[in-house]
């Protein structure tokens, strides 16, 4: 398996909770299974998500684990997402991490986060 981390928006993860897939070009892999290096990837991946959403928005980094590099991602694969508690906040801010089970309830704001 491999763990993919992949950088989101509330949005896109309403989508992926909703039964679409994600792709995974933008995706980043850890270099090892070391919590340093999964933790780089993480932040590496919620730099990213600050692009997508923009000045305002709620990073997301979604956490996936696949067969391959490449495969698409579906809601089946998450084993994880973290998410800006607020919108807005300091991307100096640590993600707050949130189970599989929990989407549905990060998703219900998505159009006004």
């Amino acid at each position: 398996m491999t763990r993919l981390y992949l950088p989101s928006s509330l949005e896109v993860l309403a989508r992926l909770h909703a039964g679409e897939e994600l792709a995974t070009t933008t995706a980043v892999e850890a270099d090892d299974d070391s919590e340093d290096s999964e933790y780089a990837a993480l932040l590496t991946a919620a730099e990213a998500s600050a692009e997508l959403v923009g000045t305002g928005g709620r990073r997301v980094v979604v956490v996936a684990e696949v067969g391959r590099p490449g495969d698409p991602v579906t809601v089946r694969e998450v084993v994880a997402v973290h998410v800006d508690t607020e919108a807005g906040a300091d991307p100096d801010d640590d993600l707050a991490w949130f189970a599989t089970q929990e989407i549905g309830q990060l998703v219900q704001g998505a159009d006004g986060a």
